[in-house]
């Protein structure tokens, strides 16, 4: 039962304050697309790089909820007053992907050194870049920071590089390639090398939508939520 009271508060999102023909707003990590507009297809999202979103938040941007691929933006804006104590919902990890039909033979991260590679990572700040960079130092090979062509505000951009051939490889999530499909191919990295990739989420601290927003993260933490997230791919807290 406090499942299905759960569920229907998310589908009327009409908020508790404020404008009653306002959806809920969740400011969400890119790589959350699919999965969030599957579990609260009637909320509004805004999807960019965590870094990015938390950028808009400090701005004033006026939003319910936020979900990150990384705690250290949900951390500063807690510590700062902007939202609430973040929880944490999911987990993720990397993979080298590279274009359907993998023209430059990529099979291992060794291979990204190769002179004629062009790779494509996140930038520096958004949680993509930084795990990929820390990824690298872990496993020894900076190096192939040499092979580098183009550095993405999100992991989107990072997928979108790649799927269109315009680089031979990159850094995304697992899930980001289940995602795109046939378009990419995923290869995967040694255990030893993964970090810990941690999924939060927080109700912005002056939403009038103070009850709906907490649901939302209720959902996500429900066996609904985490049975959809396992679905796309993640993994749980």
């Amino acid at each position: 039962m406090r499942l299905v009271a759960l569920l229907a508060g998310l589908v009327v999102l009409a908020g508790c304050g404020g404008n009653e023909d306002e959806p809920l707003t969740v400011y969400a990590a890119s790589s959350l697309t699919a999965v969030f507009e599957q579990l609260a297809p009637a909320a509004r999202f805004n999807f960019a790089g965590s870094d990015e979103l938390a950028t808009q938040l400090r701005e004033g941007a006026q939003a319910d909820v936020y979900a990150a691929a990384s705690p250290r933006y949900p951390g500063e804006l807690f510590e700062e007053g902007i939202v609430d104590e973040p929880t944490m919902f999911a987990t993720n990890r990397l993979v080298i992907v590279v274009p359907s039909g993998n023209p430059a033979g990529i099979g291992e991260l060794d291979d990204l050194a190769g002179a004629d590679v062009r790779l494509v990572i996140g930038g520096e700040g958004v949680p993509i870049g930084d795990y990929t960079r820390e990824l690298l130092e872990r496993a020894g090979r900076l190096d192939v920071l040499e092979r580098v062509v183009s550095e993405e505000e999100d992991v989107k951009g990072v997928l979108a590089k790649v799927a269109a051939g315009e680089a031979d490889a990159g850094f995304v999530y697992a899930t980001d390639v289940r995602a795109a499909g046939g378009d990419v191919v995923g290869i995967e990295l040694p255990s030893e090398l993964h970090g810990r990739i941690e999924y939060p989420v927080a109700v912005v601290r002056d939403t009038e939508r103070g009850e709906e927003a907490q649901r939302f993260v209720e959902l996500l933490r429900s066996p609904r939520g985490q049975s959809a997230l396992r679905a796309a791919g993640f993994g749980l807290p």
